[in-house]
């Protein structure tokens, strides 16, 4: 009986962090509050919580690129749905990762530049949590999207453009401007500043994604 109470308790955390990340969008202050604890049992806690975001969102931020609406053109995919799936989860995970590494990294930067002394895996962790409403999106809106649309939204013309398509495309919008605000609310909350601060951090975030990326990104473009 014991051992069956000790095992419960231990669970407990983890628990608890699955809960904040489904009330993340009711009761956001909370969950980035319970984020300025970094012992080791609450950060490895919330790992699954944030794994599953950053994968999800990756597949959300995948879905919506451009050559994602060519898939079904690709020799690689072969007009196979199956394949076409694969490939998306497989690219979601891969895209969800680096992003969650390497803008957490950038995030973790300009928030010491802005006088935080939080660590680099809390600062992963606002970023993911931040993301938490490009999983919403996924959920509730591409199901729909894909019910009105079909498989023309992953190859060329059909019948994936015109005003549904604008509404879809607006909608998702609607969340992804929903997550950059939350990440904003999420970065104000764990270092207690004001939004201003929090801005200023997120805005040499992205500048300093910029300089590393800018020098690769000109090459590309004069092609």
């Amino acid at each position: 009986m014991n051992a069956e109470a000790g095992r419960a308790d231990k669970a407990s955390p983890e628990r608890e962090w699955w809960l904040r990340t489904l009330g993340i969008f009711l009761s956001p202050g909370a969950v980035f509050a319970a984020l300025r604890d970094e012992s080791d049992e609450q950060t490895q806690a919330r790992q699954e919580p944030v794994l599953a975001i950053v994968i999800l969102a990756g597949i959300a931020a995948v879905l919506l690129a451009p050559s994602t609406g060519r898939l079904l053109d690709q020799e690689l995919v072969d007009n196979s749905l199956a394949v076409l799936a694969v490939l998306v989860f497989l690219t979601g995970a891969i895209y969800g990762t680096a992003t969650y590494w390497i803008g957490g990294a950038a995030l973790y930067v300009a928030l010491k530049g802005t006088g935080s002394e939080g660590s680099y895996r809390r600062a992963r962790h606002i970023l993911a949590f931040g993301a938490a409403p490009l999983v919403l999106g996924l959920v509730l809106v591409w199901p729909v999207r894909l019910a009105v649309q079909g498989s023309d939204l992953f190859r060329s013309g059909g019948s994936d453009t015109g005003a549904t398509s604008t509404v879809f495309e607006a909608l998702l919008g609607l969340f992804a401007a929903w997550s950059l605000g939350l990440l904003v609310y999420g970065i104000s909350v764990v270092e207690r500043w004001t939004y201003l601060r929090a801005v200023v951090a997120l805005a040499l975030m992205v500048l300093g994604i910029l300089v590393v990326t800018l020098p690769f990104l000109i090459p590309l473009s004069s092609r």
